[in-house]
């Protein structure tokens, strides 16, 4: 059985994976078409919520990698961050299982990512659930 420490440097593997993912989201599902649409203060916040998103999933990604042994040690700040990053990733199960579901685009290759995201958001919370308790 893996280490906890070798789950989250996989978990921090993961993030970035995402994360590279994430930047073919604007185009796979038009965001500049659909933001068009926006007030441009409104359109101007969705793409710094976007920043924001991706720049976290990058930070919590590169932490796990480079410092899994600090996040394992249980000390506060290591309790700190594994919390932060279980709630989180688990926010984001969450909004996966009740709302994007009911919303993604059809076709087999959507479906396929859709269920990678789902299986990757669960690995994520639980790995961050197991370092915050372990």
């Amino acid at each position: 059985m893996p280490s906890l420490i070798q789950c989250l440097q996989l978990a921090g593997l993961i993030q970035l994976a995402i994360a590279v993912a994430s930047l073919a989201i604007p185009r796979e599902l038009g965001w500049r078409e659909e933001t068009r649409r926006l007030e441009p203060l409104t359109r101007e916040v969705f793409w710094t919520y976007a920043a924001y998103i991706w720049a976290t999933n990058v930070a919590l990604g590169l932490v796990s990698v480079l410092a899994a042994e600090d996040l394992a040690s249980g000390t506060t700040l290591a309790r700190a961050i594994t919390g932060y990053a279980l709630l989180y990733w688990g926010a984001r199960l969450a909004i996966q299982l009740v709302c994007f579901g009911k919303h993604a685009p059809e076709g087999l290759r959507f479906k396929v990512a859709e269920g990678a995201l789902t299986v990757a958001f669960l690995a994520l919370t639980a790995t961050y659930a197991w370092a915050l308790v372990g």
